[in-house]
């Protein structure tokens, strides 16, 4: 019964990362803009807008790693490698949340 529980989270956990990093790594696509004289940019920087999607990402990794902290079992390692796993995908994760 643990294992099917393990490999359901895993399973979860992976379609958040299928979900999540092809929509963040296609990012905007931004035309090429003709010269035109310089404007003086703005002194506070614009808010980035909401990404929802991607902080509802971000809730279901870090439960995802709550998890596989308290599961019993080292899998062979493999807990470990999850763990790290997850770890790296919560920092890219939050860095598409610092994009605009």
């Amino acid at each position: 019964m643990k294992q099917i529980g393990f490999l359901t989270l895993l399973i979860a956990a992976m379609l958040v990362f299928a979900i999540a990093f092809p929509v963040a790594a296609a990012g905007p696509k931004t035309a090429a803009v003709p010269a035109v004289a310089a404007v003086p940019a703005p002194a506070v920087a614009p808010v980035p807008p909401p990404h929802p999607r991607v902080e509802h990402a971000l809730e279901a990794l870090r439960s995802a790693r709550d998890h596989m902290s308290h599961a019993e079992g080292e899998f062979h390692g493999h807990r470990d490698a999850a763990i790290h796993h997850i770890d790296e995908a919560i920092k890219e994760a939050e860095i598409c949340m610092r994009e605009p």
